[in-house]
């Protein structure tokens, strides 16, 4: 079966675990700390899976993916089960816009090594993205929300928001103040994928932090 490579409160690794669960498929996980060790990611056992030294890394059908929208879209091609991107085209193209706003447009630029590099400033520089980011965020899922992000279907764009509401939160950006991404966010961590694949309850999370 497939092989994560992931860290339990990495947000990129956090997108696999949702649609692998989405999909019902089993997987097994090997823990790299971005912390211990000055980060397992940078060991050259790690760099060879993934040269851009970062998680998710995962290992299917004898092929090595990086990059978890890569990953979630090969899982979307090759498997069964729930759809994770609309049939509609214009809906499609809006997921994928939502998806790499967050992808491109906020993560990356809260992420650790980002965040690392900041120096004192790291929280407010993390917020600032952040905020930036649900500015543009709101307007847009006001427009193309149902129940869920896009429309009445979960997608990719919901495996992308929750963990980044995660992030902000961790940030203490007050998400309060996008009624829109709120109340989506709360509607999806009610569901069983997005409990199951939670940082609190992962094979590497430590004591102090599960649930």
């Amino acid at each position: 079966g497939p092989v994560l490579h992931g860290y339990f409160r990495s947000s990129c690794s956090w997108r696999v675990r949702i649609a692998f669960a989405l999909k019902g498929i089993e997987y097994d996980q090997v823990p790299v700390n971005l912390i211990k060790d000055g980060g397992q990611q940078l060991t050259d056992k790690f760099k060879t899976l993934n040269p851009m030294q970062q998680v998710p890394a995962v290992e299917i059908d004898g092929i090595t993916i990086s990059q978890s929208l890569a990953v979630i879209q090969y899982i979307e091609e090759t498997r069964p089960g729930p759809r994770l991107l609309p049939t509609d085209p214009k809906k499609r193209a809006q997921v994928r816009m939502i998806c790499d706003l967050i992808a491109s447009g906020i993560q990356p630029l809260q992420n650790l090594y980002v965040i690392q590099k900041i120096g004192a400033e790291k929280v407010q520089w993390a917020q600032h993205f952040i905020e930036r980011g649900f500015q543009a965020l709101e307007p847009i899922l006001k427009e193309t929300a149902g129940k869920y992000c896009v429309g009445d279907e979960i997608s990719m764009a919901d495996i992308c928001l929750v963990p980044q509401v995660y992030n902000a939160e961790r940030f203490k950006v007050d998400v309060g103040k996008y009624p829109t991404i709120k109340r989506l966010n709360q509607t999806l961590i009610e569901i069983e994928a997005f409990k199951v694949s939670h940082p609190s309850c992962q094979p590497d999370t430590p004591a102090d932090l599960r649930a």
